[in-house]
């Protein structure tokens, strides 16, 4: 993908630590330019209070979603319809969905077969069908390990990933 791209990014709070914002953003500069910055939870929760200065310093609209009942995703439910009013505006180049939840694959897969360019990032513990509903995927523990001069970025992946 070309870095003049437009991106929207989409992060699900209830599966994702503000930790890895820094990676993200430094990891989507190669990829494009984020247009849309939203990020999902129920700002309501304690849990979530950490974020409150990674919103401020990376400029991430904060959407507010409360949670109606136990055992139900209302948050993922916002980010998918603001994904596809995002879609239907045609304003982007592509998507950035930032989760570690499988309850994205469909949505991944939808935006693809529109013809958009969908990066997922996630923990490790991300179901392979959301990974594999992506164009690429990155790991946000990855991105975060610091790379030295002695070891390729290329040395940190796994076995059947590097070039031979």
């Amino acid at each position: 993908m070309e870095i003049d791209k437009k991106i929207a990014v989409l992060i699900d709070a209830d599966n994702v630590s503000e930790k890895y914002i820094k990676y993200i953003f430094d990891e989507l500069s190669n990829h494009g330019t984020p247009t849309y910055k939203r990020i999902y939870g129920d700002w309501t929760k304690p849990n979530l209070a950490q974020w409150k200065n990674v919103l401020l310093n990376y400029s991430i609209t904060p959407i507010q979603q409360y949670s109606y009942t136990t055992g139900k995703n209302a948050t993922d439910a916002a980010l998918i319809i603001d994904a596809m009013d995002i879609l239907y505006s045609r304003s982007v180049d592509g998507f950035c969905i930032v989760s570690s939840d499988s309850d994205f694959t469909r949505l991944a897969s939808r935006l693809r077969e529109a013809g958009m360019y969908v990066i997922g990032m996630g923990e490790k513990k991300t179901p392979t069908p959301f990974i594999a509903a992506c164009e690429k995927f990155k790991y946000l523990e990855v991105l975060s390990l610091p790379v030295s001069v002695e070891e390729p970025a290329e040395a940190l992946q796994p076995e059947s990933g590097k070039k031979q």
